[in-house]
């Protein structure tokens, strides 16, 4: 019950208030004009909590529906009784009940009091009181006023209360209150911390002014959910979150409540609770997983089609043809001409070797899928400017990643062509081949600008291709033309 329900309780019951005979209406009180009697009804008939009064002798006042509802007697059976006993409370109660309820008229304040009371039907409820002294024109006690409720809805409040506030304030994960214009109204400290931003400045702001990505795709759900209710899962969101050191890519499970006010007598829309939960450590753990399990399949699924070529060359051919799917657009194997390169700290007193050629020995068709081309019969090498990344690869004996960077759509096209790859390459990832302490030549890999930029866990999956590629090209050296 609100103080101001209580005040203006304790201003209508005057010290004439105990010489009453009777209620008129629910509310209880037979005095003063028609009017006043029946804004007192109504007032103390639309109060949420239960209320009685007594007057200085004991007896009962004023008696509203929510005492009726709660206990099962009427206004009318219980205005003009002398307290609880023998009704609603055991003889055996009656005298502490009724002096502990009393006790408020000599004391400051209110007073709180659990204690059972009994209904209509002989039934028990335990109830919390708040029960306080009513004051007569001379300042003088004229009666007790004194509101009660049943202890588990006071208990649930309390509850739903001490839990909104943890949430706000001890929560390990995000908790935000947006309101209908799907803006940030309240925010936990949790919360505030994955915005990137103080738990001040974020409310009232527009979710694009926090979310660089995945703004489109929140707003949606929450409209959703303003309109339909709560879906019946959580949902995982990837959201590029602003903050002063820049984007950051994160992964947030959420989940969705509407909220509606329990005051009117439709659902009113207060907007939507949204809890989320930082989950990209364990996704990108999940998909990292995903992916190895993917490539180590390809590579057995890879070995086995291998071993069923007569023709060591198109056993590497296969190794190439599994590797791309999913890792790469295009892949081109070449060879050193010439033969094999030894490593040079192998031999100390060997001639420096001249410029390294290499011939295109496979390419993976440009235009429509198909297993990859076997070439090279003519041994014409590749014309590779110096500094290309594949001789790069063999002067190193090591990967080599290449990408075209912020390049214009024009400038990459003569980036690709200048190193003689389709004109789509804008990410090239070079694995040197290697079998027996030798180079045996480059296998290259090439992404075109819907896929990412290669990085390291690309490059030892490129390598354990190039391990295969090159075992079978070296089996092919061996074996030579039939």
């Amino acid at each position: 019950m609100s103080a101001s329900r209580r005040s203006g309780t304790t201003d209508e019951l005057g010290p004439d208030e105990p010489e009453r005979d009777g209620p008129e209406g629910s509310a209880g009180g037979s005095e003063g004009s028609a009017g006043g009697s029946d804004l007192l009804a109504a007032l103390l008939d639309g109060m949420d909590a239960a209320l009685c009064a007594f007057d200085a002798d004991g007896v009962v006042t004023h008696w509203n529906r929510e005492a009726e509802r709660i206990l099962g007697w009427s206004a009318t059976e219980a205005v003009g009784r002398r307290g609880f006993a023998g009704w609603a409370v055991r003889e055996a109660d009656a005298e502490e009940v009724e002096a502990r309820l009393m006790s408020a008229m000599d004391a400051p304040g209110r007073q709180v009091h659990e204690f059972a009371l009994l209904t209509k039907d002989g039934g028990r409820v335990l109830v919390r009181t708040q029960s306080a002294a009513v004051h007569g024109p001379d300042g003088k006690p004229a009666g007790v006023y004194c509101a009660f409720s049943e202890v588990h809805a006071q208990i649930d409040l309390e509850r739903s209360i001490a839990l909104s506030e943890a949430l706000f304030e001890d929560a390990s994960w995000g908790v935000v209150l947006v309101d209908a214009d799907l803006r940030p109204a309240v925010v936990n400290a949790h919360a505030a911390r994955a915005l990137g931003i103080g738990r001040t400045s974020v409310l009232g702001r527009p979710l694009g002014d926090l979310l660089a990505q995945g703004v489109e795709e929140l707003e949606s759900a929450l409209t959703h959910v303003l309109a339909e209710g709560a879906p019946p899962a959580p949902a995982e969101i990837w959201v590029s979150v602003r903050t002063p050191e820049g984007e950051r890519r994160r992964c947030w499970r959420c989940g969705f409540v509407r909220l509606a006010s329990p005051l009117a007598e439709e659902p009113v829309p207060l907007g939507v609770g949204w809890l989320f939960q930082d989950m990209t450590e364990a996704k990108q753990a999940e998909q990292e997983a995903a992916l190895l399990r993917f490539r180590a399949n390809q590579l057995h699924r890879a070995a086995r089609a291998a071993s069923e070529c007569e023709d060591p060359a198109d056993a590497a051919t296969v190794h190439l043809d599994f590797a791309l799917a999913g890792f790469a657009d295009h892949a081109l194997i070449d060879r050193v001409a010439g033969g094999a390169v030894a490593d040079p700290h192998m031999d100390e007193d060997a001639e420096p070797a001249g410029p390294v050629r290499l011939v295109r020995v496979a390419v993976t068709p440009s235009g429509a899928p198909g297993p990859s081309l076997l070439g090279g019969e003519a041994g014409l090498p590749v014309r590779y400017a110096e500094g290309h990344p594949a001789l790069q690869c063999v002067a190193r004996a090591g990967s080599v990643r290449a990408d075209a960077g912020s390049m214009s759509a024009e400038q990459a096209r003569a980036w690709a062509a200048g190193r003689q790859w389709p004109a789509d390459a804008v990410h090239a990832l070079c694995a040197v081949l290697r079998s027996r302490g030798r180079t045996l030549g480059v296998v290259t890999f090439l992404r075109g600008a819907g896929r990412s930029a290669f990085e390291r866990s690309d490059a030892v999956y490129a390598e354990d291709v190039a391990v295969r590629i090159a075992s079978a090209l070296d089996l092919a050296g061996v074996l030579g033309p039939e």
